[in-house]
């Protein structure tokens, strides 16, 4: 299979630059996974096609404002480092720009020298060690001093950092937003439970390889990359006790489907986990536990339009992008909803 077979025309102006104001005024294209019937609704719609006895997957997974912006010591130019992995003790894998005079040995300062920094190694494709010094706690000096790592298609300053968070976001340590859950409120939330739908909270940590394209002409030899996700008893519990009980489990976006599907056993069973994953899903790939998932549209040749190709096959999907296109929705992260059943 190859990665071409998953590219599709999108016109520009439909890749949304900002959140709606209100979050569930998001627009929702249903999309039957057997049958390829779709349907056009709106996000704050969604529990008329929940029953009672479901179990939806979110990822409470939190962005951190890893994007700093300062200047080189002594005197020097401005420099921009984003945080990609926590090393510990202070040390963080980064990327880092200008590559060519960021070496080790390189000093920063930000935020007037509230937060400076050393580079102390280069690794594997060109990213750096890079140590940082400050005082107090590292993620109150980051909320005040950082910027959210909004994806590269996004050319609009953010108004609001919370409009780049979920509603249930709880956990620091993503580079980008589980977007799917972007259209939830805590009102509709709360509604869908009293419903007797059940919630529960998986933690999948995003990294920037989830924007990376594939640029292998099979998608076979696409390296897919990793990242920490991990599930508490409690979720693997209300999720087994869903099967059993005949109720579907409907993950929201992508990264929960991963998180689940990585920790999954050949019969479907969840017990706790916690672990890096680097799972690739695309078709052919076998389901041990999703019935059901609520995502946003992803960029074409994409691991993630391969993922919900695998859900729903690659023509029902590519013919429900096309008449998402032709209806003017809303693209990416800031972008619409696909409830997938």
């Amino acid at each position: 299979m190859k990665t071409a077979d998953f590219d599709f025309e999108l016109p520009e102006e439909l890749i949304a630059q900002t959140p709606l104001e209100r979050r569930d005024a998001s627009r929702l294209l249903t999309l039957d996974k057997n049958t390829g019937e779709t349907g056009h609704f709106h996000f704050y719609q969604l529990p008329q096609f929940l029953r009672p006895g479901d179990c939806l997957v979110l990822n409470n997974s939190r962005v951190l404002p890893a994007r700093l912006i300062g200047h080189r010591l002594p005197g020097g130019g401005a420099c921009e480092v984003l945080l990609l992995t926590d090393k510990g003790d202070g040390v963080w894998e980064c990327l880092v720009r200008p590559g060519r005079k960021l070496k080790p040995g390189a000093e920063m300062s930000f935020g007037e020298g509230k937060l400076t920094a050393t580079v102390e190694e280069e690794v594997s494709g060109g990213n750096r060690l890079v140590r940082f010094h400050y005082q107090g706690i590292f993620l109150e000096v980051l909320e005040e001093l950082g910027k959210m790592p909004l994806p590269p298609y996004i050319k609009e300053a953010l108004q609001d950092n919370e409009r780049y968070q979920t509603v249930y976001s709880k956990i620091n340590g993503s580079a980008a937003a589980p977007t799917a859950g972007l259209h939830f409120t805590p009102e509709l939330l709360k509604q869908i439970q009293e419903m007797g739908v059940r919630l529960c909270y998986v933690t999948l940590h995003v990294g920037l390889g989830t924007f990376r394209p594939v640029k292998a002409e099979e998608i076979t030899d696409h390296e897919m990359h990793s990242e920490y996700c991990q599930i508490s008893q409690e979720a693997a519990d209300i999720i087994n006790e869903t099967k059993r009980s005949g109720g579907r489990v409907i993950c929201v976006g992508t990264t929960s489907c991963r998180t689940v599907e990585s920790f999954a056993g050949e019969d479907g069973t969840m017990s706790q986990a916690a672990g890096w994953t680097n799972i690739f899903i695309y078709p052919g790939y076998r389901f041990k536990v999703l019935d059901g998932l609520i995502t946003n549209f992803h960029l074409p040749q994409s691991t993630l339009i391969m993922l919900v190709s695998a859900l729903a096959g690659r023509e029902h999907v590519l013919a429900a992008y096309r008449e998402a296109v032709e209806k003017r929705y809303r693209f990416f992260s800031f972008g619409d909803a696909m409830l997938i059943t």
